[in-house]
């Protein structure tokens, strides 16, 4: 990493503590922080029984805060799972429920236009009404058009592209992915930006952090209370990682990436302490979706669960999570909450002071008597795919009432959702319908989804 800008920041400490006055730093509403990975599988962390040892500062995180074992995404898929995190709704009601076109500015791959909705309410919109300053770093995913970015849906600042990493590029018809510092593109990946598609190594998470790590430090020496909506996207295929962390791993590549983002979290945790606003910090760990299996070495671990990445079964669906608050969420618990990516929005409102929208249908809970008191709110997780409920959870039971991996025009070509794990009638190729007689599983005694008890 960049240690002299980290030793500069440093040295400014003095300025801080010169500034600040006592031993109570607590202002009127917490800072809020929401690390989103890419593609990173709830069988990667230590604390959900990973053996290979990256992720000491996560597990770190998880003792010193709250796991959520069971946190759950509101699609299989990247673009919208990160729209129901911003605006606290599912899918279906904010138009973010698809991979093409046919839907209400569904998807961003290149070649669509839009974006999210211009009717949506994005949480650094609700938050600038208490004052917060917002930025965003790394991957958007919710337009690359004008109109569609960022800094037009509430956010003061962005680093990042609004895409992810796929290549490689021709510059034609399927033209590199920029990269902007706010409202300038300052370049492009695989050309300025490189990442060596051979070798598998990229400076970007290191740059990632230290636009973390240096907006933290500016509001904090403000005294604003801060958004940072921190989402590298080196678990996404193809992997990377910076050349300190290549081969370190006992996973290859993509245990790099892991060790790598393992490491920014603990440098983002350590220097909140430093700064001495960590007890006014609220800060939530988890992924966008499930491990993408089909990705082959290049996808992480879903655990015990079943299949991946654009799938409704577990293993798609379920995500590592972490919540971290000194001093205000007991250190150590786990709990029995049932969460969801949209809570996020809800209860980050809740704890700025704010009053939800009544305009609208919000489907996140506020998690302050979870986070604070370790209680259970009642709540079902529904299990999208596209703009079809697949599937619902109530308690320990699922009920499938679609069943459907990937089609067999892609499994023929060698793409598959559940290497490894196909189970007869249940990981189809056609989405075959149960709503007479749905399939019904205990996720407690069979999280693997294979033996159904009707």
């Amino acid at each position: 990493m960049d240690t002299t800008r980290i030793h500069a920041l440093t040295c400014l400490l003095g300025l801080v503590c010169s500034v600040w006055t006592g031993d109570d730093f607590s202002a009127p509403t917490p800072n809020i922080i929401i690390m989103l990975m890419d593609d990173m599988g709830w069988g990667d962390l230590g604390v959900f029984g990973q053996p290979s040892k990256e992720t000491p500062n996560l597990d770190r995180m998880a003792a010193e805060g709250m796991l959520f074992p069971n946190f759950y995404t509101a699609n299989p898929l990247c673009s919208p799972s990160r729209a129901s995190l911003l605006t606290g709704r599912l899918p279906v009601r904010n138009g973010f429920y698809t991979t093409n076109a046919h839907a209400r500015n569904a998807y961003t791959p290149q070649e669509v236009v839009g974006g999210i909705p211009q009717e949506e309410i994005l949480l650094p919109e609700m938050l600038k009404k208490k004052g917060y300053i917002s930025k965003i770093v790394g991957k958007w995913h919710l337009g690359h058009r004008p109109g569609h970015l960022p800094l037009e849906n509430g956010f003061d600042e962005w680093f990042g592209a609004p895409n992810c990493h796929f290549g490689p590029y021709n510059g034609i018809t399927t033209p590199n992915i920029p990269v902007y510092n706010n409202s300038e593109m300052v370049g492009r990946y695989y050309e300025d930006f490189q990442i060596d598609r051979k070798t598998g190594e990229s400076n970007l998470t290191q740059l990632y952090l230290q636009e973390g790590l240096g907006f933290i430090f500016t509001q904090a020496l403000a005294h604003r209370p801060f958004f940072l909506y921190w989402a590298p996207d080196a678990t996404h295929a193809p992997v990377y990682a910076s050349k300190n962390f290549l081969g370190k791993s006992q996973r290859g590549r993509y245990g790099d990436a892991v060790m790598e983002l393992d490491y920014s979290v603990g440098q983002i945790l350590d220097w909140l302490n430093l700064l001495g606003i960590a007890k006014n910090t609220f800060v939530f760990f988890t992924s966008d979706n499930g491990a993408a299996l089909m990705s082959g070495i290049m996808g992480g671990s879903n655990g015990p669960f079943l299949c991946g990445k654009e799938t409704t079964f577990e293993g798609g669906m379920r995500e590592p999570a972490i919540a971290w608050w000194p001093g205000h969420i007991p250190a150590g618990t786990v709990s029995r909450q049932l969460g969801s990516v949209m809570d996020l929005f809800t209860t980050s409102i809740a704890l700025a002071g704010l009053v939800a929208p009544d305009d609208r249908v919000l489907d996140g809970l506020d998690l302050r008597p979870v986070l604070f008191n370790n209680s259970v709110i009642d709540r079902p997780i529904f299990y999208y795919r596209g703009n079809e409920m697949m599937a619902v959870r109530v308690g320990p039971y699922k009920a499938h009432y679609w069943t459907w991996s990937n089609s067999w025009e892609e499994f023929n070509k060698g793409i598959n959702f559940c290497p490894g794990e196909e189970v007869a009638g249940i990981t189809t190729h056609t989405q075959e319908e149960h709503t007479l007689q749905p399939l019904i599983f205990h996720l407690g005694r069979d999280p693997g989804e294979k033996y159904p008890i009707r």
